[in-house]
C-alpha cells in the first residue's frame, strides 16, 4: 500500500546538498539492514589507496541515485507528460536506491576474483528472505519481482529500465558527480540540473531535448576523463590486482585444506561457491580487511605478503607498454620462472580491454544504449550523429598495456634475465 511519511525526511548530502525522502516504503528501505550494509561497502572499492578522499560509501552513492530519479520523476509529473507513466513511479524510485544492493566487499574487484555480478545478488537479495523484501511486499506481492525486472532490464515498461539504467541515467549522473567529490578532481563536474531539465519521456524511453545536447556533451567528456583518469588509474589498478591475488592464493590453499589459522564464516562458502543470501550479506570490507590482518601471520609466505602488500600499501609497480604480443608475453612468463620468480603471483598483465567500466559506444548497440536528442519536429537523432564532439570520444580506447610486478623482487634479479627482458622492467613507475 502505498503511504506518504506524516513529516518529510531528509539526508545532508555533499553533493545533491539534500537527499528527500517523502514515500514511507522509501523509508523504510533505507533502514533495513540490507541497505545499511552498503554504508561498509565502498564505491570505488580500492581507489582510497590511490586518492585518500575516496572513503565515500555505495550507502551514499544509493541515496544520490535515489535522489536524481526522484527529481526526473517529479519534473515529468509536474510538466503532465503523457508519456511517462505515473504509476510506475514507486517501482522507478524503489530500484534506484536498491539498484547497487548487491555489491560485495571492494565493489568491481571481488566480482572478478570470484566471476560474481552484483546484479544476480541484487535480485536474490530483492527476492530471498530478507527485511528489503518483506517491505517491498507492503506494494503488492509482486512488487519485489517488479523491482528485480528492473533491475535485470526487462521490465514490462523499458522507460523505467531507461531511468535507472542507461547511458545517460541516475546511476552515471551521480557517480560521476560524487567520485569527482570525493577523490578531489574536476573531471566528473557536470551541470546536472541543466539535464535534468531537457529529460522528456518520449515513445517509451528517455530522450533529450536536442537544446540539452551541450550539457550532455560536456557529461560524456566528464565521464571520459572520469574513467581515465581516475577508474582506469594505474595505481589503483595495482591495489586491485594484488587484493584479487589476495583472494586467488586464499582460494587455492582452502582447496589444498591448508589448515588456516583465521578464517572466518562466510569465507570458506564465498570459495566454493556456495554462498546463501543470509551469507552473501556478512560479506563486507570490515571483515575482509580483518581477515587481511589475520592473514600476513599466516604460514604461507606468499599470502602473507600479499595481505600485507595491500594493508600497508606495497603496491606493484609497472611499467607501460603500447604494444605486447603473445609471444613476447609467452618469454617473459619464462624468463620470470627461470630465475625462480612465480610468473602466476610476481607478473600480471593489464589489457585496457579488460577494465570492469564501460566507455560510452554509441553503434551497433541498440537505441537502449544511446542517448536520443529529440527536435521540434519530434526527429530523434543519436548524439554521436549530431556532436563532433561526442563522435570524436565515442569508443576511444586510449589505455596502454601495463605490466605489474614486485620491484624489489625482479630488481635483485634483472642482471639474470635476457637483456631484451631487462630492458622492459628498467623504467618502472
Amino acid at each position: 500500500m502505498y503511504r506518504q511519511l506524516r513529516e518529510e525526511k531528509v539526508f545532508k548530502d555533499p553533493v545533491h546538498n539534500y537527499v528527500h525522502v517523502q514515500d514511507e516504503i522509501i523509508w523504510s528501505l533505507i533502514n533495513t539492514s540490507e541497505f545499511q550494509r552498503l554504508r561498509r561497502i565502498r564505491q570505488l572499492g580500492t581507489s582510497y589507496l590511490t586518492f585518500h578522499g575516496a572513503e565515500h560509501s555505495r550507502f551514499s552513492h544509493s541515496l544520490g541515485v535515489y535522489e536524481i530519479t526522484r527529481r526526473i520523476i517529479s519534473k515529468f509529473e509536474r510538466a503532465k507528460y503523457e508519456d511517462w507513466p505515473k504509476e510506475e513511479g514507486t517501482v522507478a524510485l524503489c530500484a534506484a536506491l536498491l539498484h547497487d544492493l548487491g555489491h560485495g566487499p571492494f565493489s568491481h574487484s571481488v566480482e572478478q576474483a570470484f566471476q560474481m555480478h552484483h546484479e544476480d545478488w541484487t535480485c536474490r537479495i530483492l527476492l530471498g528472505d530478507t527485511e528489503v523484501r518483506s517491505v517491498l511486499r507492503r506494494m503488492g506481492d509482486d512488487f519485489p519481482e517488479k523491482v528485480a525486472a528492473v533491475i535485470r532490464k526487462d521490465y514490462e515498461h523499458p522507460i523505467v529500465v531507461n531511468l535507472v539504467s542507461s547511458p545517460l541515467d541516475a546511476d552515471r549522473m551521480d557517480y560521476l558527480l560524487r567520485d569527482a567529490y570525493f577523490t578531489g578532481v574536476n573531471y566528473g563536474t557536470i551541470d546536472m540540473d541543466r539535464i535534468v531539465r531537457m529529460l522528456r519521456p518520449y515513445k517509451g524511453r528517455i530522450v533529450v531535448k536536442d537544446s540539452g545536447m551541450h550539457a550532455v556533451e560536456d557529461y560524456l567528456m566528464s565521464r571520459y576523463q572520469m574513467y581515465w583518469q581516475v577508474y582506469f588509474h594505474p595505481v589503483t589498478r595495482s591495489s586491485e590486482i594484488i587484493l584479487r591475488q589476495i583472494f586467488r592464493r586464499a582460494k587455492e590453499l582452502y582447496e589444498q585444506d591448508y589448515p588456516f589459522k583465521f578464517l572466518p564464516e562466510p569465507l570458506p562458502s564465498l570459495f566454493d561457491r556456495s554462498l546463501t543470501v543470509q551469507e552473501y550479506l556478512q560479506l563486507d570490507e570490515a571483515l575482509v580487511q580483518t581477515a587481511f590482518m589475520q592473514w600476513r601471520k599466516e604460514t604461507d609466505e606468499l599470502l602473507g605478503e600479499l595481505c600485507s602488500r595491500f594493508i600497508d600499501r606495497k603496491l606493484y609497480k609497472y611499467v607501460e607498454m603500447g604494444t605486447l604480443d603473445k609471444e613476447t608475453i609467452e618469454e617473459i612468463r619464462f624468463a620470470f620462472a627461470e630465475v625462480g620468480l612465480d610468473p602466476e603471483y610476481d607478473l600480471e598483465i593489464d589489457f585496457p580491454t579488460d577494465l570492469p567500466y564501460d566507455v560510452f559506444r554509441p553503434d551497433g548497440e541498440g537505441r537502449e544504449k544511446q542517448i536520443l536528442l529529440l527536435d521540434r519536429q519530434e526527429r530523434l537523432r543519436e548524439i554521436s550523429e549530431v556532436s563532433d564532439i561526442v563522435r570524436s570520444i565515442s569508443g576511444l580506447q586510449r589505455g596502454k598495456i601495463h605490466l605489474y610486478f614486485p620491484d624489489k623482487k625482479v630488481r635483485s634479479i634483472i642482471d639474470r634475465l635476457p637483456h631484451e627482458i631487462a630492458e622492459i622492467f628498467a623504467e618502472q613507475h
